[in-house]
């Protein structure tokens, strides 16, 4: 059992990990909770995802504070002092045992020998806390992002992207999607208000509750028995957008983790739907949904792009493409992916995106409805990519969303609302 002396120092291999070798924080993060106490997971999660979201910032304070930069085995003591800073300047843990815990954490992390410079840097920071005015630096370390993301968000909001970045680097709030197949939203509500939780609701959708603070799931009345799941508002936009219908044939593609299947299934619990994600390890957390809910998809292991390598001659009523692109809008609840993602990955994005999208297009039957959504508020991935796709088929008619325009409805990210989410609902002739 790891005590909460190494904490600090699990913390910091795991920023190493994101970083320096490329590991999404979201893969690696639940192996290192799993032989911990609730209290030390969760204060686990703070330091990681902390340090991830306030990177730039820190790097620059810790490089005011030394010499010279760590390098090579001894960098992951630079992200320990990392870890330090972050819980001196963003958290209420007390200073004093900040500052013990992390220099304690060099034992852990077999660097004894550095101790003192730890101690030292993370002092050095107290006495000078307040001259550290990140405000007059570079764009990249004032709002937390690289900048090559700051300049593309820029150009394609150039009136909002202050507040953008701003709730990028936001806490997220915790969405549920309320089971219709058990319970109205209203008699699951007074369920969670019988056990202490507060929450409220929005018109945005009829099954969608927000915590107020957010709470373990085994908490939540009738977690286990599929009552409830987790997912952001934006997200559940999609199958509302999808409109299934009882009885009727539907394919979601890129469908991991299976919030989406999950979704279409309990608005038409007699559709017949097949779940197709490329990578067999995410697809299994799509059984793992399924089985809980105790809901029946047909789950394939297949390339968006190739549907004759896994399909037959199956054509679908209605198709929800999910496709894999930037997660620019999803940063507050993946911090990583401002580190992970590179300029170049838009373009490339944008390219799969189209090739997935040609290759689902021809699936769906005459009369049916696509559903191209993305995580994403990037135009190249989202209203460019559609508008593109209606220039080059005749036979496609774009159906107007609510709020939208003639080439999707763009949701960012707000505060007391869903994800960044991109929409287009297209009609085949």
């Amino acid at each position: 059992m790891k005590n909460i002396t190494n904490l600090r120092g699990i913390a910091a291999q795991l920023v190493e990990q994101v970083i320096d070798k490329g590991q999404s924080l979201s893969t690696i993060l639940p192996p290192a909770q799993r032989k911990l106490n609730d209290k030390d997971r969760a204060l686990l999660q703070e330091l990681s995802f902390g340090v991830i979201r306030y990177l730039p910032q820190l790097d620059h304070i810790i490089l005011q504070l030394m010499d010279k930069p760590m390098k090579g085995k001894q960098r992951v003591i630079h992200y320990l002092m990392m870890v330090g800073i972050y819980q001196l300047r963003h958290t209420r843990v007390p200073p004093h045992a900040a500052l013990a815990e992390t220099v304690q954490a060099a034992v852990f992390l077999k660097r004894q020998s550095l101790k003192g410079l730890i101690n030292g840097v993370l002092r050095n920071y107290q006495r000078r806390e307040t001259d550290f005015n990140i405000n007059k630096v570079s764009e990249s370390v004032q709002y937390l992002h690289p900048s090559w993301l700051i300049h593309r968000v820029k150009a394609a909001w150039p009136d909002t992207w202050i507040s953008l970045l701003e709730a990028n680097n936001s806490r997220p709030p915790m969405w549920l999607r309320v089971n219709q197949l058990h319970h109205s939203r209203d008699s699951w509500l007074t369920l969670l208000q019988e056990a202490g939780i507060a929450a409220t609701t929005t018109d945005l959708s009829p099954q969608a509750v927000c915590l107020e603070k957010p709470a373990g799931v085994t908490s939540l009345p009738g977690f286990e028995e599929g009552w409830v799941t987790v997912q952001d508002l934006s997200a559940q936009r999609c199958s509302l957008y999808l409109d299934p219908q009882p009885g009727e044939v539907i394919l979601d593609i890129c469908a991991a983790p299976g919030g989406k299947t999950t979704h279409i299934l309990e608005l038409a619990n007699t559709a017949k739907v097949t779940a197709v994600d490329i990578d067999e390890q995410r697809l299994s957390r799509v059984a793992e949904n399924l089985e809980r809910l105790k809901l029946n998809a047909k789950l394939v292991c297949g390339d968006g792009r190739y549907p004759d390598d896994w399909l037959g001659d199956e054509y679908f009523d209605r198709i929800l493409l999910d496709a894999p692109c930037s997660a620019t809008g999803v940063i507050r609840r993946h911090p990583d992916i401002k580190w992970l993602r590179r300029d170049n990955d838009i373009s490339d994005l944008a390219a799969l995106q189209k090739e997935i999208l040609e290759a689902a297009w021809k699936r769906l039957k005459p009369g049916g409805i696509l559903l191209y959504a993305t995580c994403s508020i990037l135009p190249e991935e989202n209203s460019l990519q559609v508008a593109a796709f209606l220039a080059a088929h005749p036979d496609a008619s774009y159906q107007l969303l609510p709020g939208g325009t003639e080439n999707g409805l763009q949701v960012l990210p707000s505060e007391n609302g869903g994800d960044g989410f991109f929409y287009a609902k297209i009609l085949k002739k």
